[in-house]
């Protein structure tokens, strides 16, 4: 299972967060400017940098090329606009994309089952489940505060577990506080019954456990490492080969993986740390062979207990068409076959 970097949920953390705000946008920041005679005269986005000197360069570029500047009344024609002395700028400041972050959006998902106190979601392939940096918006989160307006009352819209935007599959959404500590503590207990399918380069030859620490890459932000990690974590996975196959001349093997703690990329990391890393995951090693274009896992399985009456709910998830794809195209090997 993949989780976002460095993000303050984690599945050994003691309580969930404190509630995100979702208040209202405040109004929009209007700055006037005149510009004296003695200015020299220059580009527009230069003047700007010197009038505004607590914003980026970069920013004020950005907000010219969006129509938030006028000059004399009308939209600057952009960031090379000549500004002269005695002309009148008037800059409306842009909101950040992290203000946004919170925001209910329209949000495409499949909800697989449902009840007063949870929800689970069988995430797609491309989906950030969480804003953060470069992904302020479009997100898991923000469909939820969409289609569940009331989720705006629970920590991070009543998430408590995540996948990377590239890992498909099912994940358990809270409605209630309550609900929402019961089941982060769950995770905490290693009781969440977590099955993934995976695809890795190579021939798997039996199955075991991986008993390897996981923290953030000394070398790679990116990444995570089991060799040059960062504060590492305890991290276990079980795996079991399911069956053997070539695809395009390069051996393969589908993977059952089974999680009992849930790191960032902790499937990804521990299987390349056998020698073995996912189909098409190109940062931690494997490759990309047509028809698979992003990371081959998908959580298929999953198991909790209802907070509400503490009876195993159990759910499962056909893969998705693009893994389903790459499955059809390997030549699987019939090892009964080949024993006779």
């Amino acid at each position: 299972m993949s989780f976002i970097p460095d993000s303050p949920l984690d599945h050994d953390a003691s309580e969930p967060a404190e509630p995100a705000e979702f208040a209202d946008a405040p109004e929009a920041v209007v700055h006037e400017f005149v510009l004296p005679e003695t200015l020299k005269p220059d580009r527009l986005d230069k003047i700007l940098a010197q009038l505004m000197p607590e914003h980026s360069r970069g920013r004020l570029q950005g907000w010219i090329e969006r129509e938030h500047v006028k000059v004399n009344g009308v939209v600057a024609s952009g960031v090379r606009h000549k500004i002269w002395p005695g002309d009148k700028l008037t800059v409306t400041e842009e909101e950040p994309p992290e203000s946004r972050a919170f925001s209910p959006e329209p949000v495409d998902f499949p909800v697989v089952a449902e009840s007063d106190d949870w929800l689970v979601v069988d995430k797609p392939v491309g989906l950030v489940v969480h804003p953060g940096a470069g992904n302020w918006s479009g997100t898991l989160l923000n469909g939820l505060l969409h289609r569940y307006p009331t989720l705006s009352q629970v920590p991070r819209a009543g998430i408590v577990h995540r996948l990377d935007k590239d890992t498909s599959g099912l994940m358990v959404v809270a409605r209630t506080i309550q609900a929402q500590t019961n089941l982060v503590r769950q995770l905490q207990a290693r009781t969440v019954g977590r099955r993934y399918v995976a695809l890795v380069m190579g021939h798997v030859m039996q199955g075991g456990r991986v008993d390897l620490p996981i923290g953030r890459d000394a070398r790679v932000p990116v990444r995570m490492s089991v060799d040059r990690a960062i504060a590492p974590k305890p991290a276990i996975t079980h795996y079991q080969p399911q069956r053997f196959g070539v695809l395009n001349g390069v051996n393969v093997t589908e993977v059952m993986c089974k999680l009992e703690t849930g790191r960032t990329h902790q499937i990804r990391v521990h299987m390349a740390s056998l020698g073995h890393p996912l189909l098409a995951d190109t940062l931690y090693g494997g490759k990309a062979i047509a028809p698979a274009a992003r990371q081959m896992l998908h959580a298929r399985a999953l198991r909790f207990q209802d907070p509400s009456d503490d009876q195993d709910r159990e759910f499962t998830a056909g893969l998705p068409a693009d893994m389903q794809a790459a499955m059809d195209s390997i030549e699987w090997i019939d090892l009964s076959a080949e024993r006779e």
